[in-house]
């Protein structure tokens, strides 16, 4: 019976996760007296739509058997260059987020065109173009902060719908759409194709290039969409945001059953990862832990989170 459950849970990522995610839950709720409050609880939500539009990006390209680890630096850089599009040059704040969420898609849409065209190996490229685009960065706004962002886009990220804070509400509108594409059209066909063998892919007549450049466009835009969520959060665009959006989102999605060999998974568990993560980062700050020590736990997280990925594997390949 045991062995027969086990055998569910790892062949099911979702339902593993999602009980994982229970207990965790239940596991905060009784440590502290504080975690099930409604400020909380809004807190928890507005933090994980920030990492989780990212998550969506990258477990699309997990499961393309891609990784781009500039997807934080693509969205300080855009909430910046929307900054100064507004503050600078008096560009009206909405035609600022539209053209940053333009150049969102325009870096991914190179990390996609570098790896494609010159054969490069996803992770190496984009360790290369996170330090261009941070270098950027920097230059723009020689690390101070722009502030004085206009009231009427800030409530993208302070504001509420029936309580329910406008981050999260862009994220499962986001999640759902991407959900929908990788389950039920061609395209979402297609990428797991590729993830699972992209040279039979090609065989098969489609156009493997294109689908990565397409994802690639995607988590650009997608990053580049928290980065603007995070402005309008702070009122300010800080040179700083994104700095912490590497390892969680790739530690979300293993979490969440995406391969990190690519082909299999979905976005919907790699949003279920990262609440799980946010609960963890969560219970440390209600605990009064050094925030310094999130990343310590976030790498412990992607460490634990791949080594099951390697073990469940073995044991499911094993069971057959």
């Amino acid at each position: 019976m045991q062995r027969k459950t086990l055998s569910f849970l790892l062949a099911n990522s979702l339902a593993g996760v999602f009980v994982a995610l229970l207990i965790i839950f239940v596991l905060s709720a009784l440590l502290s007296p504080y975690f099930l409050t409604s400020y909380n609880i809004s807190v928890i939500a507005r933090s994980l739509a920030f990492v989780g539009l990212v998550t969506v990006g990258q477990s699309m390209l997990l499961i393309l058997g891609e990784l781009d680890l500039s997807l934080g630096v693509i969205g300080g850089l855009c909430g910046v260059v929307a900054g100064i599009l507004m503050m600078s040059f008096g560009i009206n704040p909405w035609i600022a987020i539209f053209l940053s969420l333009a150049l969102g898609a325009g870096l991914g849409f190179f990390n996609g065109i570098m790896v494609t065209q010159l054969g490069l190996h996803s992770l190496v490229l984009t360790i290369g173009t996170a330090g261009i685009y941070g270098g950027i960065n920097l230059v723009l706004t020689k690390g101070v902060a722009i502030t004085n962002i206009p009231k009427e886009i800030q409530f993208l990220g302070r504001g509420d719908v029936l309580g329910v804070p406008v981050p999260f509400v862009v994220m499962i509108v986001v999640l759902a759409i991407a959900a929908f594409v990788t389950l039920k059209t061609p395209l979402g066909r297609y990428i797991y194709a590729i993830g699972n063998n992209a040279a039979a892919a090609a065989m098969l007549g489609i156009k493997v290039n294109r689908v990565r450049v397409l994802v690639f466009t995607a988590a650009g835009t997608l990053a580049a969409l928290a980065g603007l969520l995070m402005v309008a959060r702070l009122g300010t665009a800080q040179p700083s945001i994104g700095a912490t959006w590497v390892l969680p989102p790739i530690a979300a999605s293993v979490i969440g059953g995406v391969a990190t060999t690519g082909g299999v998974g979905t976005p919907v568990g790699a949003i279920l990862g990262a609440a799980i993560i946010a609960i963890i980062e969560n219970i440390i700050v209600l605990f009064g832990v050094s925030p310094y020590w999130q990343g310590v736990v976030s790498g412990v997280i992607v460490v634990l989170a791949i080594s099951f990925d390697a073990i469940s594997r073995r044991y499911m390949r094993r069971d057959i």
